[in-house]
């Protein structure tokens, strides 16, 4: 339910006290609805290209949206050369004589389109309908109806997709896939609930076959398992009202320091005669296995990250699979904790060397290890943070990365394409344009595809050789349609943090009609971090970026930029500012910012304050509003973790902090004699919004969805309590059948949204009850 205000005369005179007659203004809610995110996509289309690069070819495709349709597109690197897979107008006309009915050439609706590498050609389905498209003979044919074919979800197929792995009441099992009897293989017999081999542990109900946690080596030899065993962790709840009857959904939660929280297992199975061997793993109290890594010409050894319950200790180890005997490689502490974001670890030929990413000087970098654990050399170093690894030419000694701020005058959050040789030799800066770039390179490593975008301009597609050079030209975004229905770009900027002294960039939305003239509300969407900040980095009309836009044409400036403790693009002492303080650690950034925007520019408001964000967002912009009652003035606060004491423990535990306390006892084992054992136990409290209740001055409102198993509803009814026995008037919607996202439901959301600012910040009460949604929504 929403608690709604009287719309009486009453209401209408205490607002001209709220919002004064002479800065009352009437949303422009028509602007809002000609640039909403589902429009925006149809005026504009492909942003960036997504390659798909043809196994062991030097060549590629990719699927192309433009206001004049869909296309799709065939580009040979060594040749230079871009084509279309075929003409439009002509295949349209085929499949029109096909089935006796028109195609729109314009926008083909061809389903699952894909490169089936062993027949050399392409594969679509239209109506129910599978065709193959021999490109080089412009062939079309067509096949079976896809009705025929079962669906199996419940398959992981082998590399080559010979064995199929799958689940059944808990267990593992195997099978051809070629076998006409299905003969099925059983690899265990201890899968349980809570500690199972299916993807889905909890199940209770399915006898049939159903989709695994297995992973194959390459080889098609093994395959492993990483499972928890969750029996011990408690339960945590949600009720699906929307079937037929109200159904309850159970899953494990771990919370901030509770003792449960799970046991990691990782087994490795054999195909050859079915046996198993379980990987010791035991080092610490409550570990953790981050990643684990495979090498594409070996079965007989895995590689693993292991962590401490704190994520401040990890340790690198090899596995033998054929015995399970391990080798501890190397070691490292990184306090607070380890950043989980660019976490990487590179097998290099079978583990004669690796390359490992690490911040042990306080910036992220890549180091080379032998194959016995021992430093070899670092290859990267300065002051700036190396993110992700492209590409490893291993025939070269190449490494191909992203890096960030780097370069002088570009900004810092923009990666940026490099090479350098293994023994760190030979550094060169790949992409010359101050811009954010993309990397994508096929199993030929002469070639690689560069998108590059920013929120200030056209993204644009070149293919590149391995110097650098621009070989091809091969996309632009086209905004013309937009333009000419008012579409503008965003604004970089750049503030202060509230120490005076750290730069904090962000981006600025206003209307399309913007006159500088007037004085606008500033609407600021939060989201605190620490694996991202909440404004774009490259071009977007999606998801947040395009809903800001949006919100913006109702008659705001909206602004979103970063606070310390935000980002892991810089420095270690950046990204973890936040530890120990989750709460409170943005709030004076964000505050400091938009006194400085406004004092900037005399058409902010800054006595008209906005905030809203999702998420860590929906706990930010709540945690402003009541620790900056007399700044901030309306919240929109939707699926926030106000209470993370009741969110999960391993976010709440790595960003907030743990603390394990022993104690010891002496019990009589077996043999009657008296040992002494150590328990631990653990604490994590995080201070949640709800101690803030009693601040409320503004207007607040809080959405979320009644079955989010990520942030459990309880996050905000424990909020909603506060506010209650507080006293304090406030609005509050739960959206039936949603969880941590809105999907259906978030066109709805989002008019909600823009009503709930305008009436606050605009002085602007709309009597009409209906929204205008979108007819196409599910």
């Amino acid at each position: 339910m929403t608690f709604r205000s009287f719309r009486s005369w009453a209401l209408v005179a205490l607002l001209l006290v709220t919002v004064p007659a002479a800065r009352a203004r009437q949303a422009d809610l028509d602007a809002a609805e000609r640039f909403t995110v589902e429009k925006l996509d149809r005026m504009i289309g492909t942003l960036d290209i997504r390659p798909r690069w043809l196994e062991d070819e030097p060549r590629f495709w990719y699927e192309l949206e433009t206001p004049g349709g869909k296309n799709w597109v065939l580009v040979d690197a060594a040749k230079r050369l871009k084509s279309d897979l075929f003409d439009r107008d002509d295949l349209a006309a085929r499949l029109t004589a096909h089935f006796r009915k028109p195609f729109n050439a314009k926008n083909l609706d061809l389903k699952r389109f894909e490169y089936d590498r062993k027949a050399k050609l392409f594969r679509f389905e239209v109506d129910s309908i599978r065709f193959t498209w021999r490109f080089e003979e412009r062939v079309l044919a067509a096949g079976d109806s896809v009705h025929k074919e079962k669906p199996m979800a419940w398959a992981t197929y082998s590399p080559d997709s010979t064995w199929i792995a799958f689940a059944r009441r808990h267990d593992l099992y195997v099978m051809r896939k070629d076998d006409p009897d299905s003969t099925e293989i059983r690899l265990t017999r201890d899968g349980e609930r809570w500690f199972s081999y299916q993807a889905d542990a909890g199940d209770t109900t399915s006898t049939k076959r159903l989709r695994s946690i297995a992973r194959w080596f390459e080889d098609e030899t093994r395959l492993y398992t990483q499972r928890d065993d969750e029996r011990k962790v408690n339960e945590l709840w949600v009720i699906n009202s929307l079937g037929t009857r109200p159904k309850l959904e159970t899953y494990k939660y771990a919370m901030p320091g509770e003792d449960e929280v799970g046991i990691p297992e990782l087994r490795v199975f054999t195909l050859a005669d079915t046996s198993f061997v379980t990987v010791p793993l035991a080092r610490w109290e409550d570990q953790n296995i981050e990643r684990v890594y495979t090498d594409e010409k070996t079965s007989d050894r895995l590689w693993f990250i292991r962590s401490d319950r704190t994520r401040a200790n990890v340790d690198v180890v090899m596995a033998d699979t054929r015995t399970g005997e391990t080798t501890l490689l190397w070691s490292e502490e990184s306090k607070p904790y380890f950043n989980w974001s660019y976490m990487n670890l590179s097998v290099i030929e079978q583990g004669r060397e690796y390359l490992w990413w690490s911040e042990r000087d306080g910036w992220g970098h890549l180091y080379r290890y032998a194959a016995d654990g021992s430093l070899k050399n670092r290859i990267t170093q300065g002051f700036f943070q190396v993110g992700n690894i492209g590409r490893i030419d291993t025939l070269r000694q190449a490494i191909y990365f992203s890096a960030m701020g780097r370069e002088p005058g570009v900004h810092p959050y923009y990666a940026q394409t490099y090479r350098v040789q293994f023994d760190g030799s030979g550094l060169e800066r790949l992409t010359p344009e101050p811009v954010d770039h993309g990397f994508s390179m096929g199993d030929v490593p002469d070639f690689f595809v560069d998108t590059q975008s920013s929120v200030d301009s056209v993204p644009r597609s070149v293919l590149r050789d391995t110097r650098g050079r621009v070989l091809l030209e091969l996309e632009r975004a086209d905004f013309s349609q937009a333009r000419e229905a008012g579409f503008r770009d965003a604004e970089v900027f750049t503030v202060k943090a509230a120490d005076g002294a750290t730069d904090l960039y962000g981006v600025m939305w206003k209307p399309f009609d913007f006159d500088s003239t007037k004085a606008y509300p500033v609407i600021a969407y939060v989201y605190p971090g620490p694996q991202t900040e909440p404004f774009p980095i490259r071009y977007s009309i999606a998801g947040a970026t395009g809903r800001a836009f949006a919100l913006a044409q109702v008659g705001f400036v909206v602004v979103a930029f970063g606070n310390r403790g935000g980002s892991p693009m810089r420095d270690r002492y950046y990204h973890t500012y936040g530890y120990g303080d989750l709460r409170d650690y943005p709030l004076a950034d964000n505050r400091y910012g938009i006194e400085q925007l406004a004092a900037r520019h005399p058409w902010l408001d800054a006595t008209r304050v906005g905030i809203y964000g999702h998420s860590g967002g929906g706990f930010m912009s709540t945690a402003a509003l009541l620790s900056h009652p007399d700044f901030y003035d309306v919240a929109v606060s939707s699926a926030g973790n106000h209470d993370n004491n009741v969110y999960n423990a391993w976010w709440s535990e790595v960003h907030n902090g743990v603390k394990a306390k022993t104690k010891k006892r002496t019990v009589k084992n077996e043999a009657g004699e008296e040992v002494e054992v150590v328990d631990t136990t653990w604490t994590a409290r995080i201070e949640p919004n709800s101690e803030l209740a009693g601040n409320l001055k503004g207007h607040l409102l809080l959405v979320h969805g009644d079955i989010d198993n990520n942030v459990h509803p309880a996050n905000t009814i424990r909020l909603v309590d506060a506010l209650v026995k507080a006293g304090k008037r406030f609005d509050f919607m739960l959206l039936p059948g949603q969880r941590h996202g809105f999907g259906s439901m978030q066109p709805y959301f989002d008019r909600m949204t823009w009503y709930y600012f305008a009436e606050h910040l605009l002085g602007d009460y709309r009597t009409n009850v209906d929204f205008n949604l979108p007819k196409d929504r599910n």
